[in-house]
């Protein structure tokens, strides 16, 4: 067998073996199921659609850890408390560590919740010292028992008195006319896209509005997980901090439109120590809802709460409980991370098995490059040594020929 051939019967063994991925580790397998802690309520829930499943590629968002459906808290920790809600998450904003969480990445409906979704995603855009008259189109599509801010077709409102009246009394009215304005040429529809482009941009990904307020919607879902990161953009900004701190508002009265008082609806405020403000929700089909930060030593909290039902503890009584087992733990204890906007995904290479197949590009991109240059030199001294065989056999031709007689002259015998 010439050299040639044995170069090139090396080269193919190597090319058509398996590819292994130098230096990259495999993807991590699901962290292991424990059963959320978890109380029955006196009253079942009604029955609801089953939500979609979540894709491969998001389960891990933050961390393996975070890649399952029941439990996930640090190792040594102690127990979560038992609760109704079937997907919670505690996090620190200051320091974006997760601290424990019950299927955090699981779709579940948001009712008003949504709003701080619509506040992330506006707030930059308008000015609130604008003026904005309130439509028919705005409030025709309200129940009038649902919960209002109080505007009235005609009236005259400030965008800073919109945003007191979205989070003070969960106006549906307010949030309305907010995304109409904040929607631009769109309208209301505008102001929905900006929420699920705004979605997109913190990896809010299992997070689809359809309304602005969160009453029900085809298709709109969001998890615990992700309401952390949106609590995370909202409580960044001054102005947010401001309106949702607030206990007691006075809408003015402009030109046409009667002023009138607000109270804040529902929070924690004056009940646990630290509160710095929180937003409720309620649907049939969403149950009770919550978000909701803290700050205790230095230490800012957020917790988010979904599906929760009124008895025993309802949903504040719920996220109290899940405040104080998260200040009671260490301040470098985590589960997980909240990704932050921009922030390149993590592919989690795969080591290819024996029945994957690849063309050579595949394969030599998943070699290091010392292979690549070793294999290359390994290709160059075969072509040169072969070159070199050629040569002295073509010299000890022309060294045995008579004078004047070329090798391709020699046709035939020789005369």
């Amino acid at each position: 067998m010439t050299i040639f051939r044995i170069a090139a019967v090396a080269l193919s063994a190597f090319l058509t073996a398996p590819a292994v991925v130098v230096g990259s580790p495999t993807r991590a397998e699901a962290a292991p199921y424990v059963p959320c802690p978890a109380v029955k309520p006196p009253m079942p829930p009604p029955a609801a659609p089953a939500p979609p499943p979540v894709g491969p590629g998001d389960q891990a968002v933050g961390g393996d850890s975070l890649a399952t459906t029941g439990l996930a808290i640090p190792a040594g920790a102690p127990m979560a408390p038992a609760v109704t809600a079937t997907s919670w998450l505690v996090a620190d904003l200051n320091t974006g560590a997760v601290l424990g969480g019950c299927g955090p990445h699981e779709h579940r409906t948001p009712a008003s919740v949504q709003k701080m979704l619509l506040a992330a995603a506006l707030m930059p855009r308008l000015d609130p010292t604008q003026i904005v008259e309130v439509t028919r189109a705005d409030l025709q599509d309200l129940d009038p028992a649902s919960s209002l801010m109080g505007v009235v077709p005609g009236g005259r409102y400030s965008v800073e008195s919109l945003w007191l009246g979205l989070l003070l009394k969960s106006g549906n009215d307010a949030a309305n006319v907010l995304a109409r304005v904040g929607g631009g040429s769109a309208g209301r529809p505008g102001g929905v896209q900006a929420m699920n482009d705004e979605a997109h941009r913190l990896q809010a990904n299992q997070t689809h509005a359809a309304t602005p307020s969160g009453l029900d919607g085809p298709g709109q879902y969001t998890s615990a997980y992700d309401l952390a990161l949106i609590a995370r953009a909202t409580y960044a900004r001054e102005d947010f901090r401001r309106y949702i701190a607030t206990r007691v508002a006075q809408i003015p009265a402009e030109a046409g439109t009667e002023g009138f008082a607000i109270t804040h609806d529902n929070t924690l405020l004056d009940h646990y120590p630290g509160t710095l403000g929180g937003k409720t929700g309620f649907t049939d089909l969403a149950r009770q809802t919550y978000v909701g930060v803290a700050e205790r030593n230095g230490r800012r909290l957020a917790v988010t709460l979904l599906g929760a039902e009124t008895a025993p503890l309802g949903s504040l009584g719920e996220a109290a409980a899940l405040l104080d087992w998260g200040f009671a733990l260490s301040p470098d204890a985590s589960v997980g991370r909240l990704v932050t906007p921009g922030e390149k995904k993590d592919d989690h290479p795969l080591v290819a098995g024996k029945s994957e197949r690849q063309g050579r590009n595949g394969i030599l991109s998943a070699l290091s490059l010392p292979v690549v240059l070793g294999l290359t030199a390994a290709v160059v001294l075969v072509v040169l040594a072969l070159a070199a065989r050629r040569w002295r056999k073509a010299v000890r031709q022309s060294a045995g020929r008579p004078a004047g007689r070329s090798g391709r002259d020699r046709v035939g015998s020789e005369p």
